[in-house]
């Protein structure tokens, strides 16, 4: 395959960028992951308030935002190696992007309410 044949033209840059992001996003989460779990093992009160402030709107939109970057980047990987490991890949990238988006639009939408449930009920009321 050709350099610069997987992220040609304006989607493939952007998603290249967004593959990027999100990939750096997830690490980071994975790393305030492990040290908030270390956590209880040096002081279980340290560990229980800082439980408790993940309780909060502003993190239940962090995580909703989490999903997004982790369903993305999982979808995105897919379409990669699929261009990568299908002889059509290169060929059909463009259309597999925007099946990726469509799907993870989608899948977006069906989340909403289940994961931000608490906040929209603490917001608005039942």
């Amino acid at each position: 395959m050709p350099a610069g044949t997987l992220y040609r033209g304006r989607e493939g840059m952007w998603s290249w960028v967004a593959h990027r992001v999100t990939g750096v996003l997830i690490f980071f989460f994975l790393f305030a992951h492990v040290l908030d779990t270390a956590l209880v093992r040096v002081s279980p009160e340290s560990y229980d308030s800082v439980i408790k402030t993940y309780k909060t709107p502003l993190v239940n939109l962090m995580e909703y935002g989490l999903v997004a970057a982790i369903l993305f980047h999982a979808l995105n990987g897919l379409r990669v190696v699929a261009v990568d490991f299908w002889s059509k890949g290169p060929k059909y990238q463009k259309q597999m992007l925007w099946t990726v988006v469509g799907v993870w639009v989608l899948l977006m939408a069906g989340s909403f309410y289940g994961i931000l449930q608490h906040t929209l009920i603490s917001w608005f009321g039942k």
